[in-house]
């Protein structure tokens, strides 16, 4: 496992994890979306989709639901899993990349200044692979990444 020493980049992922964790207690976050791209030309490469389904009764009446901790953790860990092995079948980044993530929360949300509205960042013609999903009893997460068919391109 890599860990960034960049302090910006540090910063970025503290208020990033901070605003998402009240948007998903609230039960306003529907889906984030990790984006890379081309530094070079901003082409969207991998489109990371993760799709929030939040449970209303639990987070408005405070309905319990339990799951354990235990088998929370095991469906984490086989997303973890899946997503480590993609590196089998995602095209290789050979070049520099950036990375944004995009959150789509309910209209009625209050969004930091500091956030910037922004296009989906969407691949054209995209190959797409739908990892394994996961649930909480309060929010289940369905996971996909769409990424650049670079086949179409050799075969030109």
């Amino acid at each position: 496992m890599l860990l960034t020493q960049d302090e910006g980049v540090k910063a970025f992922l503290a208020n990033l994890t901070s605003q998402l964790s009240e948007w998903l207690e609230s039960g306003k976050l529907q889906r984030i979306v990790l984006v890379i791209m081309s530094k070079a030309t901003g082409e969207v490469l991998e489109r990371w989709n993760f799709s929030i389904e939040t449970d209303g009764e639990v987070v408005e009446k405070g309905v319990s639901r339990g799951k354990s901790d235990k088998e929370i953790m095991r469906e984490i860990q086989a997303i973890m899993r899946q997503i480590a092995s993609s590196i089998t079948y995602l095209p290789c980044l050979d070049e520099p990349c950036l990375f944004d993530v995009l959150a789509y929360t309910d209209a009625d949300v209050a969004v930091p200044f500091t956030w910037t509205e922004s296009d989906p960042k969407l691949i054209a013609n995209p190959q797409m692979v739908k990892l394994h999903s996961f649930d909480t009893k309060i929010h289940k997460v369905n996971t996909l990444v769409s990424y650049k068919n670079d086949e179409d391109e050799e075969e030109q």
